[in-house]
């Protein structure tokens, strides 16, 4: 029950980072604001996914998962039906500000959740559920908010997503076992929160603006201080090393690499049929639906495989198929049809989701048992800042070289995934580990 949860809160939340930019536009019609302002509707929700992950896995580490979770459902649904509600655009942005913190808090504790309700011989299939489900959420996220605003107006891409966060809320607040209250952070959690949110937020917005406005790219220079800092604190010592001594730096690199390769290919394909090869809106929504199609088909296949072979092998082979699927794009970038594209996504939503489930079982599986909410945080940082860096070095390489420049370097990116994946974990022991070590003799 707890893995369907997971499932089903992974697809809300990453619904909600593509469905309302769709809407931006009745948006900002409809509160009476410039498009720019509206944009922050999307803004809104994601600076404080991004900003308060870490943080919240550092703080979620102390126990109190049934009550955190609760609470982000609970509050997420709320936010969703403030923001649906919105008279004017202050209160829509405060609202999905909100929902961004608890989408935050429900990011860090899905693949907790699974870790902690299955048997470590089921681990893959169990795993493959949220990390399936998250990526189509993201991707049918204009499919569905575009008859949703057709039909029903914009404030439905808010409110739609309440009664499915509210059967959540029920379902975890029955299986979950109680857990106590999370810990109060201290002077110094806030402090490192701080540092680490307040720079990652700094280089989301400039991702996200910086393409053609150079004052946005400064804001990607003054996230370093920050960050800096940070890694030389209490806090990011801390996490660092939990990833250097389970051996999880590399396949940190491969998810953000994926999510990187993943999301330039979907901003490239859907903007590159329908403004240069003048495809109906229709016609490319259906080709783009190819992929979240095989991902869907395999995503189950790869999380059985993953109990039987082991998850590194079938992480690898995943990863691999969908770097053929993108770099197949390539060559016909210049003569698009719909099918000759179809085929080729379907290939790459295949790998992504043969690989997705395993992938999150390698890291997950190796994750201090005591640590685990951390390294859900650092997992789900990873494939957000993928997700943002994608678009932004896509549209780079487009503005320089075309469509098949920016695809190139998305199957690049995917590409990367592989070695990452397929080398052994480079495991760093921790200071006790060296301390009790025997001595040579």
């Amino acid at each position: 029950m707890l893995v369907a949860v997971a499932g089903a809160l992974s697809f809300v939340a990453m619904l909600d980072m593509n469905i309302v930019n769709v809407a931006l536009a009745e948006i900002a019609d409809g509160l009476h604001v410039p498009p720019a302002t509206a944009q922050w509707a999307a803004l809104g929700y994601q600076l404080p996914v991004v900003a308060l992950l870490l943080p919240v896995g550092r703080w979620l580490d102390g126990g109190g998962a049934r009550r955190a979770l609760c609470a982000a459902t609970g509050g997420f649904a709320l936010c969703g039906a403030l923001a649906g509600l919105a008279p004017w655009a202050a209160w829509l942005i405060a609202a999905r500000i909100g929902q961004g913190a608890c989408a935050a808090v429900l990011f860090v504790l899905m693949p907790v959740l699974v870790i902690r309700a299955v048997r470590p011989e089921v681990r893959g299939r169990a795993m493959s559920v949220p990390a399936t489900l998250g990526p189509l959420g993201a991707v049918t996220g204009p499919a569905v908010g575009g008859p949703l605003l057709d039909h029903l107006g914009w404030r439905w891409v808010f409110l739609v997503k309440i009664p499915f966060c509210l059967a959540a809320l029920a379902l975890a607040w029955r299986a979950m076992p109680g857990d106590g209250a999370p810990r109060v952070p201290d002077r110094r959690s806030l402090a490192d929160a701080l540092l680490v949110g307040g720079g990652l937020a700094m280089l989301l917005l400039a991702l996200t603006l910086g393409s053609g406005r150079p004052p946005w790219v400064l804001l990607a220079v003054a996230a370093v201080p920050p960050l800096w800092w940070w890694l030389r604190g209490p806090g990011g010592r801390a996490v660092a090393g939990v990833l250097r001594s389970a051996g999880l730096v590399r396949p940190h690199g491969a998810v953000l690499a994926s999510a990187a390769g993943f999301a330039a290919m979907h901003y490239v394909v859907a903007l590159h049929l329908q403004r240069d090869e003048g495809v109906s809106a229709t016609a490319t929504g259906l080709t783009v639906l190819a992929f979240p199609l095989g991902m869907g088909l395999a995503g189950p296949l790869g999380g059985r495989l993953a109990d039987r072979y082991g998850p590194r092998p079938v992480a690898v082979t995943g990863a691999a198929l969908t770097t053929a699927g993108l770099l197949l794009l390539t060559p016909p970038a210049d003569a698009w049809s719909p099918p000759d594209v179809a085929w080729r996504l379907a290939l790459a939503g295949v790998g992504m989701g043969l690989g997705g489930g395993p992938t999150q079982a390698l890291i997950m599986g190796a994750a201090p048992a005591d640590r685990t909410a951390t390294v859900g945080s650092t997992v789900q940082a990873a494939r957000s800042l993928g997700f943002t860096l994608g678009p932004a070095l896509a549209t780079a390489a487009w503005s320089g070289a075309g469509a098949r420049a920016a695809l190139t370097l998305a199957a690049g990116a995917a590409a990367l995934a592989v070695p990452l994946l397929a080398l052994p974990a480079r495991r760093t022991p921790t200071g006790s580990d060296r301390t009790t070590a025997p001595a040579p003799p």
